[in-house]
């Protein structure tokens, strides 16, 4: 399994296995977030953001919406920051499903 099939399978097993209605990888480009693989109706409204972090530096945000399992959404991020620099700074280049 590549890192690409890894991120979308977190993203998904977050809305079908732990109750989100939303959930996406963020990485960080320059000053702003842009959107990487996602899963299921995002409601902005019901939304948390983690911070992805690798060696001290914050490479992506785990966001996902109507999920209250703080400290899940925590041990993912945790356990996602290496992969998500395979998107971490694409120089613009949009993720490709």
């Amino acid at each position: 399994m590549n890192v690409d099939d890894i991120l979308r399978n977190v993203v998904h097993e977050l809305v079908e296995e732990n109750g989100c209605s939303w959930a996406a990888i963020l990485f960080v480009e320059g000053d702003t977030l842009v959107t990487g693989p996602e899963a299921g109706e995002p409601d902005p409204g019901l939304r948390l953001q983690i911070p992805v972090v690798y060696n001290g530096t914050r490479v992506a945000e785990l966001a996902a919406d109507g999920c209250t399992d703080t400290a899940l959404l925590e041990r993912v991020a945790a356990s996602i920051a290496e992969y998500c620099l395979v998107g971490w700074d694409t120089g613009g280049v949009e993720w490709s499903p």
